[in-house]
Order: structure tokens, then C-alpha cells, then sequence
């Protein structure tokens, strides 16, 4: 088998200069990094980069059902966004989003930090009952949904006919102005309080018990070692918690539809609903408005984010 060789300009022959290992190693963990991170790139791009490239189009064109389809719709800016905030739709379904997470995030976190501080005493039982809670997480949206919608029924649910028995009068919980968002709120509470008590406990087991034994040798109570040692503690976790449970609530629909879809007259319509009716709900489709007000909740999500990140920060 022959070799090719490298000649100078005086004739000899030059040796190349082999590859050094560590270099050829250094090469062969670059490509295998790209071929882990191709995947999720991959996946980035197709579900998340473009989804949301598409909702930014939609929201700067006029869009028609034939324009939607043919792809060619004309450009109008702002327009959409305009039409949006003048809609005397927008400040209550501001209002009933700010208030429908701010109170699903308050109370699910407070309940499922209680829950979670209750069962950090292994008492017997504590698993099995640690268990029971995840069922409202575990269950289909759909079906929770449902489930509260019986429940809450004026007529023949389970809520007003355990008030019959005390004497009190049927609440139309959800044909009532007075009381829709409050049930879509309770439901809400309801499924959220599970994830903020396994997160919470989670959190729980990783502080030293040794903290609590010498807090009790100085003779604080339990008042105290609370708000001393395990809120401290606690604080990174929670702070993830309240991010997540953030962005959940934001984008909740099914729930709110399937119980109220946004009424009665409008009293429990959100961004999210909202922004279905707009695209789909109506028989003459408004996707460029639908989709404003879709990309509105990101830009409070996104709002929201950077806060958070500035949080971390300052604590860090």
C-alpha cells in the first residue's frame, strides 16, 4: 500500500504534522454535544420559535377565513392591537385575569405550604394521604371541569342542596355575575393546591432538621421556627413555585370554559378566553384580534419572568 508524502522546495520530504489526541477528543465531544442539543433545538424551533413567529403574524395582518387560508392577507401594524384596547371588552377581562390569578396563586400557595408543613411531621398515614391530594392533579382537566360544573349546579348540585340543609338559599354560583368568577377561581385552587404541595414538601425535606432541634433548645416556638427558619429556607423553592403556578394560571381556559365559557356576560372572561372567542367562538373569526390578545398574556408572562429573574438575582 503506498503513501503520499510531502515534498519542500528542496526536495525532501516533509513529515505532516499529525493531529494531537486531546485535539481529535476535543472535535468528537463537539459534535456529540450538537447531535444532544439538535433534538431539542429541533424541537424549540417547530413547536415553540414558530408557533410563536405565526402568532406575531397573524396579530400584525388583517386576516380573513379566505386570507387565512390562501395566506395572503394584507398588512395593518397595530391595528389589531388598537381594536383590542378599545374593545369595552379589554378592562374587564384585564381586571378578571389579574384577580383570577392573583387569587388562585395566593390561596393555592398558602393552602398547599399549610399542607405541606402538616404532613412534614410523618404522622401514620401521611403517605396515603400525601397520595389522596395528587388526585385533583391527576385527573384530566376535562373532567374536573365537569366534576365542578355538577357540583355547582343552581339546580340539582351537591353545594346548594348541603346549604338547603342549614337553611340557606340556593346560589347560582355559575349564572351569577356575582359569584362566576369566584367558582372558576375555587375550582382552580382546588387543582393547583396538589402541585404546590408536593414542590413545597420537596422543599420542606431538604432543610436540616438539626436547625428545628436547636431552635427548640433556645426555646423558640413553633410561631417562631416558621417564620426564623423554614420560610427563609424555603424562599428559592417557593419563588419557582409561584413562577410556575404563574404561568399556569395565566393561560387557564378549558376550566373557565367548561364551567362559565366567560359569562354570564362576560363576569368570568379572561385574557384566554377572551382570545378563543375572538378566534374561533364567533362565526366570523377575528384572528388577528384573537391573537393580539393571545400575545398580550406572553407579554405579562414574559413581564413576570424578568421579575422573577431580577428576584433570584438580588437574593443571590
Amino acid at each position: 500500500m503506498s503513501s503520499l508524502s510531502v515534498r519542500d522546495r528542496n526536495g525532501v520530504a516533509a513529515v505532516p504534522a499529525a493531529t494531537p489526541p486531546g485535539a481529535r477528543r476535543t472535535r468528537a465531544g463537539q459534535w456529540a454535544a450538537w447531535a444532544f442539543v439538535a433534538p431539542v433545538a429541533v424541537y424549540l424551533i417547530a413547536f415553540y420559535a414558530y408557533p410563536l413567529y405565526r402568532n406575531l403574524d397573524l396579530s400584525l395582518r388583517h386576516y380573513t377565513v379566505r386570507s387565512f387560508v390562501q395566506g395572503d392577507a394584507p398588512f395593518s401594524g397595530l391595528d389589531n392591537y388598537r381594536t383590542v384596547v378599545e374593545d369595552p371588552t379589554f378592562t374587564p377581562a384585564l381586571l378578571h385575569t389579574v384577580v383570577f390569578t392573583a387569587a388562585s396563586l395566593i390561596l393555592q400557595f398558602a393552602i398547599g405550604l399549610a399542607l405541606a408543613v402538616f404532613f412534614n411531621r410523618h404522622f401514620r398515614l401521611s403517605a396515603t394521604l400525601r397520595a389522596l391530594f395528587l388526585v385533583p392533579w391527576l385527573l384530566p382537566l376535562i373532567v374536573s371541569a365537569s366534576t365542578w360544573s355538577w357540583m355547582l349546579n343552581s339546580d340539582s348540585g351537591i353545594v346548594n342542596s348541603a346549604l338547603g340543609l342549614v337553611g340557606v338559599d340556593p346560589v347560582n354560583w355559575l349564572t351569577s355575575p356575582d359569584w362566576a368568577l369566584t367558582s372558576v377561581i375555587a375550582a382552580n385552587v382546588w387543582i393547583g393546591v396538589p402541585f404546590n404541595l408536593v414542590v413545597l414538601y420537596s422543599g420542606l425535606q431538604a432543610i436540616p432538621s438539626h436547625l428545628y432541634e436547636a431552635a427548640q433548645l433556645d426555646g423558640a416556638t413553633g410561631a417562631q421556627q416558621f417564620w426564623r427558619i423554614t420560610l427563609p429556607l424555603l424562599r428559592p423553592v417557593s419563588l419557582i413555585t409561584l413562577l410556575l403556578g404563574l404561568v399556569y394560571t395565566l393561560k387557564v381556559f378549558d376550566l373557565i370554559w367548561i364551567m362559565t365559557k366567560g359569562g354570564p356576560n362576560g363576569a368570568s372572561t379572561t385574557f384566554a378566553t377572551w382570545s378563543y372567542r375572538l378566534g374561533f367562538g364567533n362565526l366570523v373569526p377575528q384572528f388577528g384580534p384573537g391573537a393580539a390578545v393571545g400575545n398580550l398574556l406572553i407579554v405579562m408572562a414574559l413581564v413576570c419572568g424578568l421579575l422573577y429573574i431580577r428576584v433570584q438575582r438580588r437574593l443571590g
